[in-house]
């Protein structure tokens, strides 16, 4: 995935500046446009009467320190701001918030805010919990085994083709549990174990080997049990300073019952783990368009 183009999201607030900071250090790293919007709390209140004001001040701010060009997104006060995300999302090729997004406001059956933010947008989502201090040095990628496993690894690879790539699986205790119920034995339950972790090797080495891991940085662990807290274990484990996800996009009237009821994988990531977490939808595709052209009105660029 080619990255060039990143939409950060700033309420103005310590958490978003941080969120803005490892996006200017992102889009250094490929070269890639920034784009800056004000989004208030909970992204559905009034923007403050001087937020244009302070947003275009950070953008300056940002575009001077990383030597990048940085674009402020116009915001039309008293229009709805998932709204505003949700347009600005369609052309980027990665989506930077901050971690407190999620208590940004009420939950319910149409979920927090960063839930519903997660559920609008189709590019990959970084939500960050960390200062940007450096650049990512070990990355944890949680995978399933699904076609956008391999997506998933790769983006990781793109975001930052330096750091240290583990991959992770945990695998599931339901098939051990249905043959307890029905009453198999001690030796035919460590079979089944011992089967489905050969498997889960197996994958994993093929999964490696896809990845463009020509210095051979890419590692693998396994693990048993609830694969959203085995992760977050693993993460801090591991000591990975971001952790990749997938999520399933549900649509339709009853996606954010379902996402109440059920939540997902990626949902309950972002309420244990310690580090950065980039949530990847998996039917995220890259979009060569994702460049705006031409370049002009609303850049700061550093001064010469």
């Amino acid at each position: 995935m080619n990255i060039q183009s990143i939409l950060a999201l700033t309420d103005l607030s310590a958490s978003s500046r941080r969120a803005v900071t490892r996006a200017g250090l992102i889009a250094a790293e490929h070269r890639a446009l920034l784009k800056i919007l004000y989004a208030a709390p909970a992204l559905d209140r009034c923007a403050d009467s001087d937020a244009a004001a302070r947003t275009s001040a950070l953008a300056r701010e940002i575009a001077a320190h990383f030597g990048i060009l940085v674009k402020c997104i116009p915001h039309a006060p008293g229009s709805g701001h998932l709204a505003d995300v949700r347009a600005a999302a369609r052309r980027v090729d990665l989506l930077v918030v901050g971690a407190d997004c999620e208590r940004g406001g009420p939950a319910g059956f149409g979920g927090s805010p960063l839930t519903r933010l997660l559920r609008a947008v189709a590019c990959p989502v970084l939500v960050t919990q960390r200062e940007a201090l450096h650049r990512y040095r070990r990355l944890l990628v949680a995978v399933d085994f699904t076609p956008a496993s391999q997506r998933m690894v790769a983006l990781a690879w793109a975001l930052d083709g330096t750091a240290q790539v583990e991959l992770f699986h945990a695998l599931s205790r339901a098939p051990e549990g249905r043959l307890r119920l029905a009453d198999a034995s001690e030796q035919a339950l460590k079979a089944s174990r011992h089967q489905r972790l050969g498997e889960a090797r197996e994958r994993m080495f093929w999964l490696s080997e896809a990845t463009p891991a020509a210095e051979r940085r890419v590692v693998s662990a396994i693990g048993q049990g609830d694969p959203a807290r085995q992760a977050a274990v693993q993460q801090q484990a591991s000591g990975a300073d971001l952790l990749v996800v997938g999520k399933r996009q549900r649509h339709g009237p009853l996606a954010a019952l379902a996402d109440f009821l059920l939540g997902s994988v990626a949902q309950r990531v972002l309420g244990m783990a310690t580090a950065d977490v980039l949530v990847v939808p998996y039917d995220a595709r890259t979009r060569p368009e994702a460049v705006d052209a031409p370049l002009g009105a609303g850049l700061q660029a550093v001064p010469r």
